[in-house]
């Protein structure tokens, strides 16, 4: 089994600010549409949100990555490609793999730090040179409207969004800054991919995450801890 760190949403780089977290409870935005695109932040009513997180460079009328999609069945669509898609293939992620999404968060007043926002426990992959599904047009999920390239895949599967912004989700020490993670005990040094190098082991619990980058691999095989503390961080998304 392996969990999957996948980062996604606003950062200073896409999109221009830190998501927001309000009333409790983190929002992330999606990032500017790259390619095709048929929502805007208007239409996830993150109008308000955008605008400010951006500093009025995207408003409610602009285009966003509507990605990962979380529907309103307790499903969750989430596209790859490229690069960071053979990555995913090269490390062998699957069915019954699990994603972490996290991103670069902000409550008002607060300081930015990266935080844990939601899920997706991999059922199907959907490889998109194969033929796009009907159904994932109708969903208007971006890497369904249009390739993005030769190994545009789909992972689908039971997820969801946290419910409210728990230290339990924070990556981020408290003192900050934000790439340097309070990482759990079972999380070895040399057992994330991209990051190898002994210096990102910051001493006890400490993880210095890589600037750059989308989707980090944690092959856990059949290790107690880490399902236990997956299962504190899904109860912690869910409420539960």
């Amino acid at each position: 089994m392996r969990i999957i760190f996948s980062r996604k949403g606003f950062d200073s780089a896409a999109g221009g600010g830190p998501s927001p977290i309000v009333d409790g409870r983190p929002i992330s935005l999606p990032i500017p549409a790259g390619a095709a695109s048929a929502t805007t932040y208007g239409d996830l009513g993150l109008g308000d949100h955008c605008a400010r997180a951006s500093k009025g460079r995207h408003d409610a009328e602009a285009l966003c990555h509507h990605d990962p999609m979380f529907l309103p069945d307790g499903r969750c669509l989430f596209g790859q490609v490229g690069a960071a898609q053979t990555h995913l293939a090269n490390q062998g992620v699957g069915v019954g793999d699990v994603f972490v999404f996290f991103g670069l968060f902000r409550e008002e007043g607060g300081d930015p730090h990266h935080r844990i926002f939601g899920f997706l426990e991999v059922e199907e992959l959907i490889a998109l040179a194969d033929g796009v599904p009907d159904w994932l047009v109708d969903h208007g999920h971006p890497h369904a409207l249009a390739m993005h390239g030769k190994n545009d895949t789909i992972y689908a599967g039971p997820g969801q969004t946290a419910v409210r912004a728990s230290d339990a989700l924070r990556l981020t020490i408290p003192e900050g800054p934000p790439s340097l993670w309070r990482r759990p005990d079972w999380l070895k040094p040399g057992g994330l991919s991209y990051h190898d190098r002994p210096d990102r082991w910051a001493g006890e619990q400490r993880l210095r995450s890589v600037a750059r980058g989308q989707e980090f691999v944690a092959d856990i095989g059949r290790r107690q801890a880490p399902r236990e503390w997956l299962a504190r961080i899904r109860g912690e998304i869910t409420g539960s």
